[in-house]
């Protein structure tokens, strides 16, 4: 049997997805001073592109080729049986909550086919299900950057295929940055695939930094204290409102690089960020995320109607980790059964190579924690956020 493609669990990357989840909250609650806590989901495409690279890379360097088929399997029962159950529960009892909506299995249907991205961006749908482009957005990914991962290892010297992810991220932001100077509307830069998947090239960028070491890998880790001031800066940036496109421009590579250093602080999992992120409450928050993510929009936009935002936060909150409890431990679990149920990963095409131990972190969706000086635990799932 071949080896399987795990990564070492790192409890603190649930608490950066805790973290992500609660802005996105903030955000869509239309909480005072958090206009900007839209840049959550940008913290679910640093994580989503750095996850799936180094399984993507670790896989390469053991078997020297990707199981393509495995790759989609994984990610489908990981991400579209959770998404049918509540897209399914929303064609059910939005007519009841909003009887006057007449697109209600329209944007269902182009939620569940992974177009909200574009469709919002230039048709308005979804409207009710608003977030959902960020689902479409990582899915984007997940089809296009295996095959594209290999040619960039393809056509590259070995070790040095960081080069090439870096100038995707560099031309991807300036991609975006074009569209902002040529006018278009922030809605129609916002929401799309190709001028967001910055954010997830950025994530790569780290993955591939960490697996291939370059000359000065050593150098920018004995000095990423110094570059801890960048994710201090991201405070500033909820005064960003929407409809600004300054974010556009500088807030988001901000971000993007703050996530990055973030990341890079936890990867010894020791130090003051680790322990941070390892709190209990953001750990959960961050296991559950993909189902809060999924269910909260609807109901904070429900309670928003009605409630003040000190309300719609907290009761919000509180509805949308139920929904996705329930989620994670009936669907979401057999989901998981049966993707892991599928064929093993392919065997390495020579002798067996070890696994790349630089590319310690969890899976996107873990199961449990471990803290402090307790054993490792081997982290049974691969998941992506996705990532909103």
């Amino acid at each position: 049997m071949g080896k399987d493609y795990k990564l070492r669990f790192n409890p603190a990357l649930d608490g950066l997805r805790g973290v992500a989840i609660l802005l996105v909250i903030l955000s869509h609650a239309h909480v005072p001073l958090f206009e900007g806590a839209f840049f959550g989901v940008d913290l679910f495409f640093v994580l989503s592109g750095y996850l799936i690279t180094s399984l993507l890379l670790m896989e390469m360097q053991s078997a020297g080729r990707l199981d393509y088929w495995r790759f989609y399997r994984r990610r489908f029962f990981r991400l579209m049986p959770a998404l049918a159950l509540f897209l399914g529960t929303y064609c059910l009892v939005a007519p009841f909550l909003w009887p006057d909506l007449t697109d209600i299995y329209s944007d269902a249907l182009v939620s569940i086919l992974y177009l909200a991205d574009y469709g919002i961006a230039f048709f308005d749908s979804p409207d009710t299900l608003l977030h959902m482009w960020s689902l479409s957005v990582e899915e984007h990914f997940y089809l296009i950057w295996p095959p594209l991962l290999v040619l960039v290892l393809r056509f590259t010297p070995a070790g040095k295929a960081w080069r090439a992810i870096a100038l995707l991220w560099l031309l991807s932001s300036l991609w975006r940055i074009f569209w902002v100077l040529e006018g278009q509307q922030f809605y129609e830069i916002f929401f799309r695939f190709d001028t967001r998947v910055s954010g997830l090239f950025a994530g790569a960028l780290l993955a591939a930094l960490l697996v291939e070491k370059p000359q000065f890998y050593e150098t920018m880790k004995a000095q990423r204290s110094y570059a801890m001031w960048l994710p201090l800066a991201v405070p500033l940036l909820m005064a960003l409102q929407w409809d600004n496109h300054d974010a556009m421009i500088w807030g988001i590579p901000v971000v993007e690089c703050a996530a990055v250093v973030v990341l890079l602080a936890v990867h010894q999992h020791r130090g003051l960020v680790y322990e941070m992120l390892t709190a209990p409450v953001l750990m959960k928050l961050g296991q559950w995320s993909y189902g809060i993510y999924l269910w909260h929009y609807p109901v904070v936009r429900y309670l928003r109607a009605d409630y003040s935002w000190p309300v719609v936060v907290v009761a919000g909150l509180a509805i949308s980790t139920l929904l996705a409890a329930l989620s994670f431990y009936t669907i979401e679990r057999w989901a998981m059964r049966m993707r892991d149920a599928g064929k093993p990963p392919l065997k390495p095409a020579g002798p067996a190579s070890e696994q790349p131990q630089s590319t310690a972190s969890s899976a996107a969706k873990p199961q449990g924690s471990a803290q402090g000086k307790a054993p490792q635990r081997k982290e049974p799932n691969l998941a992506t956020r996705a990532q909103a």
